[in-house]
């Protein structure tokens, strides 16, 4: 007698998320679930020691125009700074729909990239530019907004690149563990093992001048939460053995009197009347 296998269903049987693509052919690099995280991470850890948080933008995937002549031409950075600019935009304290650098007067002091398969090439410097189509973002970053620090991260490898502006042209930086230090904002940039959003990969994230990866919210949250607990459980500890303490001196105390009147107990038996003070 033959059996009959039940039919597959459609999710064994339809292409998955990697068989499937991710970006527009059109838009190539368009955000997944990391270019939205890995973003985050870098701004909420992006704390110059010798700029206030109101004299710091951080931007991603957001419009960034760089030419005046062609106010029309933009790139979409997947990640940027830029120090000595308002957080807010102009008199009105807006919210910024894109960064207009002729408006700003001041180009980002850094960009990441983060690599995607339709991106690699052109991020990498990798691409030559048609002559009818706008620059290639290395060529913007590098000779038009002149970004003293470009850094390109792929996770799938966990693969950090640094570049850094000597002249006209970017060089690529020796990197120790993984690591990069910039003396003039006294933060540095490498990759973190750790789990970010409940995500345990590598990620890229700023450090500071002891080594040690810069706090998020949440987890300077979380720590003063422990430090509280900690400080608590000590007041706790303090208190107990105080406590205890004075028991202990209470027993003494009980001791001495009970002997004092066990021996007046015993004077008076012999007839002695003690002086009691």
């Amino acid at each position: 007698m033959y059996q009959i296998d039940p039919p597959l269903s459609p999710k064994e049987t339809l292409p998955t998320m990697y068989d499937l693509p991710s970006e527009d052919p059109e838009e190539k690099g368009l955000p997944d679930q990391f270019h939205l995280l890995q973003p985050q991470l870098l701004s909420e850890t992006f704390a110059p020691a010798n700029y206030q948080s109101e004299e710091i933008f951080t931007g991603s995937d957001m419009n960034l125009y760089y030419d005046s002549r062609h106010p029309l031409w933009y790139k979409r950075p997947d990640w940027f700074a830029v120090l000595g600019v308002p957080y807010l935009y102009g008199d009105h304290q807006d919210l910024r729909l894109s960064y207009v650098v002729w408006q700003e007067a001041v180009n980002p002091y850094i960009i990441v990239e983060l690599l995607s398969p339709g991106t690699e090439k052109e991020d990498l410097g990798q691409t030559l530019r048609d002559v009818e189509k706008p620059p290639v973002k290395w060529e913007i970053y590098e000779q038009i907004l002149r970004v003293p620090y470009y850094a390109i991260f792929d996770r799938y490898q966990s693969k950090f690149r640094m570049f850094q502006l000597n002249g006209d042209r970017y060089t690529e930086a020796n990197l120790t563990n993984s690591r990069f230090w910039i003396p003039s904002i006294e933060l540095g940039l490498g990759v973190w093992e750790g789990s970010y959003k409940n995500v345990n990969m590598p990620w890229l994230r700023w450090y500071d001048k002891n080594g040690n990866w810069v706090l998020t919210p949440a987890e300077r949250e979380k720590q003063r939460a422990n430090q509280e607990k900690q400080r608590a459980n000590q007041e706790k500890q303090r208190a107990d053995q105080e406590k205890q303490r004075a028991d202990q001196e209470k027993q003494r105390a009980d001791q001495e009197r009970q002997k004092t009147e066990k021996l007046i107990a015993q004077l008076r038996a012999l007839g002695v009347e003690p002086e009691i003070d």
